[in-house]
Formats: structure tokens, sequence, C-alpha cells
């Protein structure tokens, strides 16, 4: 496929979510989509407007021609309606980059009282703070854990350093991991050195995994971070699990 052709592609991606394309194109899309994870999160954006569609096709409106019944949205409607996506997905985004870093001076801080500050939909783009170039997780792992254990499992492979940070309710945990490939769903859990068992934190690894060298996806390379607390202190923890939701252990970490 060439460059324009390529271009072509990801431009169709609203006309394919209002049904305006002819078979034929709709093929060609639909071969592109398989490989392209901006346009499949794109369409999932225009999922999103199907109510609003349902409206319009409810509205009744003087026909002059009923052939003009079957023909598909004008190019000014669905200019309209891919802004209205493109609204949508920023504000989600300043939404999120609020809450990220009220999570992020919950989980460095301690549990405090915290006030969680969401962006009006009305607020300049240019007043958002820059986002960090690293998770909370990443940040708290590299620049706030002293103590760290690595582990790799001879079976699965899979290999997990585990940083952990005293606190005053107990154990503020940070888990890196590699080498793991989904679809999986798992837990962090501490166990005791009388055999009580924490979950600490969950998460999903997609198909193409987390930690992979040698993956063909840049995404897939990097590790997995992600962190969470204990109620445990740091000398009652014996060892850490990753499982997954079945209960299969992937890896141990001492403590």
């Amino acid at each position: 496929m060439t460059a324009h052709e390529r271009q072509s592609a990801h431009e169709a991606v609203g006309a394919y979510a209002l049904g305006v394309l002819d078979a034929a194109d709709a093929a060609r899309f639909e071969d592109h989509l398989a490989g392209c994870d901006a346009c499949a999160e794109q369409l999932d954006e225009f999922m999103g407007l199907e109510p609003l569609l349902a409206n319009l096709a409810e509205t009744p409106t003087a026909v002059p021609n009923p052939a003009a019944l079957h023909v598909g949205p004008s190019p000014q409607m669905l200019d309209r309606l891919i802004d209205e996506v493109a609204v949508k997905r920023r504000r989600r985004q300043r939404r999120g980059l609020y809450l990220v870093a009220a999570a992020a001076a919950l989980i460095i801080g301690g549990p405090v009282v915290a006030t969680v500050v969401t962006a009006d939909d009305t607020t300049s783009d240019t007043a958002l703070p820059h986002p960090n170039s690293t998770s909370p997780a990443e940040d708290a792992f590299f620049n706030h854990m002293e103590d760290k254990v690595r582990a790799t499992d001879q079976a699965s492979k899979v290999a997990a350093t585990v940083g952990t940070e005293k606190k005053d309710w107990g154990t503020h945990t940070v888990l890196e991991l590699k080498n793991v490939k989904g679809p999986l769903k798992c837990n962090l859990i501490a166990v005791s050195k009388t055999g009580e068992e924490e979950v600490i934190t969950s998460w999903a690894v997609p198909k193409w995994g987390y930690g992979i060298p040698d993956s063909t996806r840049e995404i897939a390379k990097r590790p997995l971070y992600v962190h969470g607390g204990a109620a445990m202190k740091p000398n009652e923890i014996d060892h850490f699990e990753v499982r997954t939701f079945e209960g299969k252990r992937l890896v141990s970490v001492d403590a």
C-alpha cells in the first residue's frame, strides 16, 4: 500500500462508521483496520455517535425527493460528526490528566485526605499542565523505591522486579513486569510470613504483552509498571506473587 493509499485509508474511518462507503471501499478499509491501532481507536470513538445518528434519523424533515432517504450524510454533516468526536476526546483527555495528577499525589504522599480536581469542559487546552513523560508508578519505581528485588520464573520466563517503600499505613509497592504475553488478567499478591495474602493491584495484559524485547510493536517492548499498597508492614511480607485471575503463578519475588 502506498503512502497516499494509507492516508486515504486513515481518512475513511468516519465514512466507514457512518456506513456510507460502498462494498469495495469498505472491504479495503477493513483490511487496513486489521493492522492499524490508530484507526481502531478512532472507530471506537465514532461508535459512540450512534445515539446522535438515531436522533437525526427520527427527526421529521420535509423530503422533496424520496430517493434522498437512501443518500448518506452530506460532507457538511460528516464534518460536524467528526468534530464532535474530536471535542469529546479532548474533554476526556483533560479529565484524565487531572485524575492522574491527583492519584500520583495520593499514592506518593500516603493515605491522606485528597481533593480530586476535574477540568471544566470549557477549560482552554493551553492552560493545561504538560503530562509527565512517565507514569506515577514508573516515577515511584525509579525515584522512591530504595528496596528492590528481582526474579525470573524458569518455567514462564516472566521477569519481575518489586520495589517497596515503608509507609505508616503499610507498604507502598511498585511492580516492573517483563516478558509477559497476553491476553491475561493478573494480580500482584503479597504473602505474609504467616501465609496470609493480600491483593495489592490488578491489571490486564494485552495480547502483544509487555517487556518483549524482540516484539514488532514498540509499545510491547516497554515493561509494565503498576503500583498499589498492602496493609502489611514490609517486615511482615515473605514474598510477592504475580498470578493470573485463574490462579496460575507467573513469577514469585522474595520480599
